[in-house]
């Protein structure tokens, strides 16, 4: 209980509550949706209020918050694991959230389905006590169960065809008593091959929601249960200034307030705030989150908005909210932006792969996670064919080995490949500078 304690004491029951809404509109018609924002924006948050605040829940779904159950998963924690694991681990977190709810008597069953199909360890078998269990849930207890996949991003290298397809069957068994929100950074169709989504994706099709920066009732409340804790006011002056530089921007704005209300010296100005924050090592960490968020076109972009120079058109980073009427929203980020376009200057960044990690980097920026599976393999034979002319029939072979025959596989999917994958690591996918074609002979890699 003591998490749900936690979360009711540092946020109140408005919070976000209109994306909640949004959700559970999706929830209520048994559709699933993916939620994306930024890092830092509280898309973690989201999650643990449906999961664990009562309060929240009732503003929301009144009395009938106890037919609807969410169960909080965090991806982050298995994001190297293979599919058995992840299956396993999204079954106890089902078991176990029964039991932090006191539903005692779905528990006790849901727990025993669990540990008799548990002790084959067989993926099969496993998979059946868990639909066994959903069933159960949905039609025995009328339940509407809801699946909250927190930084699902991390997990993408490791999906397979059968993850999708075992939602599916999960949904096909609940009918529409069966929700899956995704907790994500970016769109699914930009970080997941087409064909791997098939299964799942007329659930969750069209239906999105991209959090804004502030949840104003979140973090005024924030700001007040840190100034209690601490005995200390940071004075509606410099409320309102932090507010200014960091936009109510969730993580920026809490260690904000938490180095301010630990600081000893004396502030007068916006211009010294801001020249404070941006020498503690936690603001700089949560602003590498931002940077490293982005794509290296989208650097390009975010540099060139803020140099006032023509730059392309980019409605991600509007639906996200780091550009807002053609300004980065965040001011705090901006000079962080140029420090970090300096770097870039004097310092040359080639790709990498790290065959320890099986990541791919480029400088210190890991880019794995924002990769698809094919354009993952693509990109590392590409660094590790780097300077070498590649044709078409090495590249397809490559990228499509693990597949029944490469036969099927055309120009126009390479193409398509390649140009994917440029628009994601090139500053100019029209311009390439990296992924080079040679006209007549195939394609070449510049690290």
């Amino acid at each position: 209980m003591e998490i749900h304690q936690h979360l009711e004491s540092l946020y109140p029951a408005d919070s976000r509550f209109e994306e909640i809404e949004k959700i559970l509109s999706f929830v209520k018609e048994g559709n699933s949706c993916q939620m994306i924002g930024m890092p830092g924006v509280g898309r973690g948050n989201i999650c643990k209020f449906l999961a664990y605040n009562r309060n929240i829940r009732i503003k929301h779904l009144g009395n009938s918050q106890t037919s609807y159950h969410f169960i909080f998963v965090n991806f982050a924690e298995i994001k190297n694991r293979p599919l058995f694991d992840a299956m396993k681990f999204i079954f106890l977190e089902l078991v176990s959230s029964l039991h932090e709810r006191l539903f005692e008597d779905a528990f006790e069953k849901t727990d025993k389905i669990f540990k008799e199909s548990l002790s084959y360890q067989d993926e099969l078998v496993l998979f059946q006590g868990l639909k066994d269990a959903i069933d159960y849930l949905a039609h025995e207890k009328n339940l509407t169960i809801c699946f909250l996949f927190e930084r699902f991003e991390t997990y993408i290298p490791q999906l397979t065809d059968d993850f999708f397809t075992h939602l599916r069957s999960l949904r096909d068994h609940a009918k529409y008593k069966f929700s899956v929100v995704f907790s994500i950074t970016r769109p699914l169709e930009e970080l997941v091959e087409p064909t791997m989504l098939a299964d799942f994706y007329e659930f969750f099709v069209g239906r999105t929601v991209y959090l804004p920066i502030e949840d104003s009732p979140g973090i005024h409340f924030r700001i007040t249960y840190l100034e209690k804790l601490t005995k200390k006011s940071l004075g509606e002056t410099c409320i309102k200034d932090l507010l200014s530089l960091t936009s109510g921007h969730g993580k920026l704005t809490r260690l904000s307030c938490e180095a301010l209300l630990a600081n000893t010296k004396e502030i007068t100005s916006q211009q010294d705030l801001q020249t404070y924050l941006l020498k503690e090592k936690t603001i700089q960490g949560a602003l590498t989150e931002l940077w490293e968020f982005l794509t290296p076109s989208e650097h390009e972009c975010v540099e060139n908005i803020i140099l006032k120079k023509p730059c392309t058109f980019s409605p991600f980073l509007e639906s996200v909210y780091i550009i807002v009427n053609n300004k980065i929203s965040i001011p705090l980020f901006v000079p962080f932006i140029l420090k970090q376009t300096e770097n870039q200057i004097q310092e040359t960044e080639h790709f990498v792969y790290d065959e320890t990690t099986n990541a791919i980097k480029k400088g210190a920026l890991n880019i794995s996670e924002q990769l698809t599976s094919s354009e993952f393999r693509l990109l590392k034979f590409l660094i590790q064919n780097a300077e070498k002319v590649l044709d078409r029939e090495q590249i397809i072979t490559s990228v499509w080995k693990n597949t029944a025959t490469t036969e099927g596989v055309t120009d126009q999917a390479l193409d398509q490949l390649i140009f994917r994958l440029r628009k994601k690591i090139e500053e100019n996918p029209n311009i390439p500078l990296h992924i080079q074609t040679v006209k007549g002979r195939g394609i070449r890699f510049v690290s």
